[in-house]
Formats: structure tokens, sequence, C-alpha cells
């Protein structure tokens, strides 16, 4: 029964930074063997991998955003975070958490509700 409640849906004007939250409840962020992954989709096109936090507390990401994403956890609050910096329009998107399990055949089983964010063109 793992929850992952995501931060509002915001606007956000261009060359500023993007977060985005996650909270999650059921599940321990640190739980070994599991990571915490960031994943999008912009209008009209598939799901984007971003990048992800291990229990462990290193973060990695796609060659495409790894000069603009952070992945920062919190775990007193069981949460972690994503900051994309430097936005433009390109990135308006559904952003999602999810979690992965670092086991044979393993996909994102539970995700966050999502969380819509507008780059201002």
């Amino acid at each position: 029964q793992v929850e992952m409640r995501q931060s509002a849906p915001g606007v956000v004007n261009p060359s500023h930074t993007l977060s985005v939250t996650c909270t999650v409840s059921g599940d321990s962020i640190t739980t070994k063997f599991v990571s915490w992954n960031w994943i999008r989709q912009a209008p009209g096109k598939g799901l984007e991998w971003i990048g992800g936090i291990h229990s462990r507390g290193n973060s990695f990401f796609t060659p495409s955003l790894k000069s603009r994403a952070s992945i920062s956890r919190d775990i007193s609050k069981n949460q972690i975070t994503l900051q994309l910096s430097a936005v433009t329009p390109e990135d308006t998107a559904v952003y999602y958490c999810a979690r992965l399990r670092d086991v044979d055949f393993a996909d994102f089983d539970y995700w966050g509700q999502g969380t819509q964010v507008t780059v201002a063109s």
C-alpha cells in the first residue's frame, strides 16, 4: 500500500527553476534496493525518464537533462524533490514520481498522481 503524493500544479516562468515534491507513505525512501524516480510527459509525447535517487542517496539522470536536473530527499519527511533549472516552454509537462525496485523485470510499480507544470511562454 505505497502511496506517493505530489505537490500541486503550477506555472513557472522561463529561466526559473521548476520544483516538484513527492511524499511517500507505506514505504521508506531509504528502503534498500529501491530507487525513487521522476518521469515526465509533455503534451502529445511519450513518457520521458528524468532521473532518480537511490535509497542510499545518490542520484542519476538522463544525459539530456543532467546539467539542469537535481533530485534531493528529506528523510524526516519521507520526501523527494525534483528541481529543474533554466526551464523553457519545452519543459511543460506532467511530472510524475515513481518507485522502482532493483529486481529482474522491474517496472515502476507505484506512481504519484502527477503534477502539471506549465512554463510560461
